[in-house]
């Protein structure tokens, strides 16, 4: 069942993924969907119970359309109703695994394992994202993991994906796991960076900002460092992406950042890299387009690139399901996110419809050869990662934007917690804890600044917001409150940062 990587080599995946058409990914995922379920049914003692509790017959299930009827499965009917044995394969623990929880930021942490097989899969997207360095993937390079080292999956599969593209590839690649200690990331960069001729700087986007913000004032000029970027756990905004670009010297917006969407529950699904990064920026600058390929439009969600080789994605009245292989296999698993699913032909007639031809916008950034045709995940944040303000939903996305596209962002670090109050008179206000750099002061003027500049730009973002601005007047206007850098109350350093309370 794990055996994904002896099935097919690295070099055979990359071939197909560079040469293959859309329509072979879309039979593939067919294929393995249906592979992989049957599997399941047969070797996993809580998938086999699960079936019969919902009178399904595994040998019934032949097509497509078959295995869309089958019931999803959740945590909370699925993960959290089984034993850890009985939803492994074979309802065996007596091998090699590791053990990861989900962050536990919606709920209840759960464990999941893996096994190898999630870290070589990885490896491969990793060893594509080497292969397509815009300083040569012949040069020396130095990554500088960033993500906590803990029970979380990030840290670990990352050092793993990369140890294993390095040996596979044979790249002159050194690994160092700095962690969340910012001390020894500033020792990196000052110490070992500028022996090699390129720096992979991998952690949560909000943190590798704060590195960024605070190299310059730790003597550390980024620009000589030939800095990429890689990310995961979040969307990350195209203003940001901008900053960081321009702030850490990064040479090429397409093909030196990357952002995984991931999960404990079954690793490094999806890859937000060239292709997509292409699309997405192009939809952010031309509303009809934005509105043809995505559902909603007040926000922008990650849009990644995932290998059906790999994993298999559904979306069903926006919500995401995923069907993958892992030491827990997942089946038509809805692992809590929103979005929806487009193969690359849907999304190249959509282009084509808003007068865009993609090879040819391509081209002029010189990343033609860089496209591929895998299908696509989009993500939002969930429902639950936005506050109610009088009844309308006020989105993390305006905040970061606000901060990072004006004077807000000289003195405020980015991170922010969003919550909803009410004062003596039982008036709601929206209340955003923002974090001060190091060093910054929130002057009598600049808290002043930062409210027009904030209330001007929600009421952008937003005309239900600028509408209730109109009627309500002060009372729809943000409470700002500055903290210093790292305050435990809301910017404890390192953790994933919880933007809602």
């Amino acid at each position: 069942m794990l055996n994904k990587q002896t099935r097919h080599s690295a070099d055979y995946i990359l071939q197909n993924i560079k040469t293959k058409k859309s329509t072979f990914w879309r039979n593939k995922q067919v294929k393995e969907s249906l592979r992989l379920f049957h599997l399941a049914s047969d070797h996993v003692p809580a998938y086999k119970d699960f079936l019969k509790k919902n009178n399904i017959d595994p040998k019934k299930i032949k097509t497509w359309s078959d295995f869309t009827k089958v019931p999803v499965v959740n945590k909370k009917n699925y993960i959290r109703k089984y034993l850890l044995k009985d939803l492994s394969w074979d309802g065996d623990l007596y091998k090699p695994m590791i053990l990861t929880a989900t962050s536990g930021s919606t709920g209840e942490p759960s464990y999941f394992l893996r096994q190898k097989n999630l870290d070589w899969q990885y490896s491969v997207s990793i060893q594509r994202f080497l292969q397509n360095s815009s300083y040569g993937k012949n040069k020396s390079t130095l990554v500088i993991i960033c993500f906590g080292m803990g029970v979380w999956i990030a840290g670990i599969i990352t050092y793993k994906a990369f140890e294993l593209a390095g040996f596979r590839g044979n790249f002159p690649l050194s690994i160092i796991t700095p962690g969340i200690n910012k001390k020894e990331i500033f020792n990196s960069l000052k110490k070992l960076s500028p022996q090699y001729d390129q720096t992979l700087l991998i952690g949560y986007a909000p943190f590798i900002k704060d590195v960024i913000d605070e190299a310059k004032t730790e003597g550390i000029n980024l620009k000589k460092l030939n800095i990429r970027l890689g990310f995961a756990a979040e969307s990350i905004t195209e203003e940001l992406r901008d900053y960081m670009k321009k702030h850490a010297g990064v040479k090429n917006m397409f093909t030196d950042f990357f952002n995984i969407y991931g999960s404990a529950d079954i690793g490094a699904m999806a890859f937000e890299d060239t292709t997509s990064i292409l699309i997405r920026r192009l939809a952010k600058d031309n509303k009809n387009l934005f509105e043809n390929i995505f559902t909603v439009t007040n926000k922008t969600p990650t849009l990644a690139q995932y290998n059906p080789e790999f994993i298999n994605f559904e979306s069903v009245n926006g919500e995401i399901l995923l069907t993958g292989d892992n030491a827990i296999p997942l089946i038509r698993y809805s692992i809590g996110d929103n979005g929806g699913v487009l193969t690359y032909d849907e999304v190249d007639s959509i282009l084509t419809k808003n007068d865009i031809n993609l090879a040819k916008v391509a081209n002029k950034f010189k990343i033609a050869d860089k496209l591929t045709e895998l299908p696509f995940v989009y993500i939002y944040e969930r429902q639950d990662f936005s506050v109610s303000l009088y009844g309308l939903n006020i989105y993390p996305e305006w905040i970061k934007n606000a901060i990072v596209s004006t004077n807000l962002g000289k003195k405020l670090t980015g991170k922010f917690t969003m919550v909803s109050r009410f004062d003596k008179h039982g008036d709601q206000y929206l209340e955003i804890n923002t974090e001060l750099k190091k060093g910054a002061k929130a002057t009598i003027d600049f808290k002043r600044s930062a409210e027009g500049i904030m209330t001007n730009y929600l009421a952008r973002a937003s005309s239900e917001y600028a509408e209730l601005l109109h009627h309500l007047k002060e009372r729809a206007v943000p409470k700002l409150k500055y903290y210093t850098a790292e305050d435990p109350v809301y910017f404890k350093s390192g953790i994933k940062h919880k933007w809602v309370k």
